[in-house]
């Protein structure tokens, strides 16, 4: 199972493994009190991406195609992917307010198809 859940909401034991996939460090958020188990830091989106970005929701769309694209080349959604193979539950973590377009949620969809075509023999 795959969870996607904000950094500053409580952490569950249900949680399983606690994934921050955010290239910047979430502010206000304590790295020692953060309950992180891994930063992938590179899985997020290009510093160029995110910067034009800006979490302005009329660029959502094309910043989720961009991100699809950039993600086809990432070692680090690789790494995503052997991760979430391997462990069960994994929960993406994220910083942003915006709880329905931001990068944890175009992560989960990508990575729900990459291990679907996996099982399928495709992947």
């Amino acid at each position: 199972m795959i969870k996607v859940k904000r950094i500053y909401d409580k952490a569950e034991v249900t949680d399983g493994l606690r994934i921050l996939v955010d290239r910047l460090w979430p502010r206000g958020v304590r790295r020692g009190t953060a309950n992180v188990d891994i930063w992938l830091r590179d899985v997020g989106p290009s510093d160029e991406l995110r910067k034009w970005f800006s979490h302005e929701r009329e660029k959502w769309p094309i910043f989720e195609k961009r991100y699809q694209k950039e993600l086809k080349v990432n070692d680090a959604f690789g790494e995503l992917v052997d991760i979430a193979r391997t462990n069960d539950p994994i929960t993406l973590l994220y910083a942003a307010s915006d709880i329905d377009h931001n990068n944890a949620k175009v992560l989960y969809r990508e990575l729900i198809k990459s291990l679907a075509n996996s099982v399928d023999g495709v992947g």
